[in-house]
């Protein structure tokens, strides 16, 4: 069963894209927890962390390049922002296709 990312990547239901790729698709979240806060996802379809392979390298090598280029173009490189991926049911994921949050535009609090 497609994720909710997979349709997005798709074009199959709406989002507001922020960059776009081969590889990769970066859109704003639509419950978003500071001023800026975009997900960005390989659009190869990988359920968790745990399922990354040594093939995908490349890949979330150009997933981290393409969240430093938004935190540049979205204003947050230099004050800082946040990253964030969830891993499996205890750590909160929901969406079954790995994806990272880019977080900031404004200060935020510690997380441990």
């Amino acid at each position: 069963m497609a994720t909710i990312f997979t349709k997005i990547i798709n074009k199959e239901i709406p989002a507001n894209i922020v960059y776009e790729d081969e590889d990769v698709i970066a859109f704003k979240d639509i419950a978003p927890v500071a001023p800026v806060h975009i997900l960005v996802v390989p659009k190869k379809e990988i359920a968790t962390i745990n399922d990354i392979k040594e093939d995908d390298a490349y890949l979330i090598g150009k997933v981290y390049l393409t969240i430093s280029k938004l935190a540049k173009e979205f204003g947050l490189a230099e004050k800082g922002y946040r990253v964030v991926s969830n891993c499996n049911e205890h750590a909160g994921q929901t969406v079954f296709h790995i994806h990272f949050h880019l977080i900031g535009g404004e200060k935020l609090g510690t997380m441990v």
